[in-house]
């Protein structure tokens, strides 16, 4: 049964959880994970107890067995509170999702389990030095050898890197052929040849480390290769597909606290014997940032339907990232304006808005690339 708004029992039930939890547990951390930079255990810890961890596992392993939607509900909940902690935990869907429609039952049995109950962590491992959004240019290479694959390669911007049990990495088996030797595979770090890089010290998300990976004739056992030779563009382009609604839904859930907070303001803060709420000026922008939000949630709602339908949504899965995205940093660098000086001092949470805000429309493809996406989706030639 869906109530008005579209949402069935399961999802409606997973928002409220996840705003209880996310208001009362976690809010109250995430100035402290942001100004010291430090991994938010406890917060996740408390995700994987109350079920959040596996909502995307099916019941078979553990999981709630719901859908992209549900998930995108939860992250924006818990990106209100702590923009560090929804990308560590949207980055589980992203890394953990690739197992679900990919896996074998070993696999599933041996991971979903203990991702499902925050047991243990993953982490997605696509780019390089020199291969970003030109994903299909990796150089990191597998090579077969009996019963082993060694993998050869430093990888990039490997977000919760240094605390994932397992990744969900891309290698090719053969560059020659381009996006065709992409091939996936489940790494451990206790692999020989797993060496942690340079740990990233970033404008926002501080609390969620990106490092680097080396990998130097590192063993991966042919058992953890994930789906077939050559099929990892294909498994990377499908996660993709569901993690990109829930970026956008993370940003929703900044864009969201940052409203919030300048509508809080705008009532307290009196210029001219009266409160700054009450000016036409900040009234507009108020609305216009309210717009933005309400439009951005619906969009990324839309996308995870699709998904959840079935349905190819390659073009509403861009749309829903690179549009909420944009909206959170206009909404976030607004809510510092209404603030005025105060907004621009760690006094009151609006700057760490703003610089959570900003990565949502670099990750997961820039937003050029969402754009190239989108147009490519309406038919239009491709370049040369």
């Amino acid at each position: 049964m869906r109530d008005a708004f579209g949402l069935s029992d399961d999802e409606r039930q997973t928002r409220e959880l996840a705003r209880a939890l996310a208001r009362e547990r976690i809010a109250p951390l995430a100035a402290q994970v942001d100004e010291t930079e430090s991994y938010p255990a406890e917060q996740l810890r408390l995700l994987g107890a109350q079920g959040l961890m596996g909502l995307y596992v099916p019941e078979a392993y553990g999981g709630a067995g719901l859908g992209a939607l549900a998930f995108c509900l939860a992250v924006e909940e818990i990106a209100w509170a702590c923009g560090s902690t929804a990308v560590i935990y949207l980055v589980q869907y992203a890394a953990g999702y690739p197992l679900v429609s990919h896996g074998t039952e070993a696999q599933k049995r041996r991971y979903l389990p203990r991702l499902a109950s925050g047991e243990i962590t993953c982490a997605l491992s696509i780019s390089e030095p020199g291969a970003g959004s030109d994903a299909a240019s990796m150089t990191t290479t597998a090579v077969r050898r009996g019963d082993r694959y060694v993998l050869n390669g430093t990888k990039m911007w490997v977000t919760n890197g240094s605390h994932a049990s397992v990744l969900t990495l891309f290698a090719t088996v053969d560059r020659g052929r381009g996006h065709k030797g992409v091939t996936a595979f489940l790494v451990e770090p206790t692999f020989p040849g797993f060496a942690l890089g340079k740990l990233e010290r970033k404008m926002g998300v501080r609390g969620s480390p990106t490092v680097a990976i080396h990998l130097a004739d590192c063993q991966v056992p042919v058992e953890n290769r994930l789906g077939n030779e050559g099929e990892g563009f294909r498994v990377a382009l499908g996660a993709l597909d569901r993690s990109r609604p829930a970026v956008g839904a993370q940003a929703v859930g900044i864009a969201q606290a940052a409203l919030d907070a300048a509508v809080g303001y705008a009532k307290e803060r009196r210029q001219f014997g009266q409160p700054i709420a009450t000016f036409q000026g900040i009234q507009f922008m108020l609305a216009d940032m309210a717009m933005a939000v309400h439009a951005s949630r619906l969009t990324v709602h839309h996308a995870a339907a699709l998904v959840d339908r079935g349905a190819v949504a390659t073009m509403e899965s861009s749309m829903a990232k690179c549009f909420a995205s944009d909206a959170a940093m206009k909404v976030a660098t607004d809510a510092v304006q209404i603030f005025g000086g105060y907004g621009y001092t760690r006094e009151y949470p609006v700057e760490r808005f703003m610089r959570d805000a900003k990565i949502t429309q670099i990750y997961e493809g820039t937003n050029q690339i969402q754009r190239t996406v989108i147009a490519r989706e309406l038919g239009t030639p491709r370049a040369l």
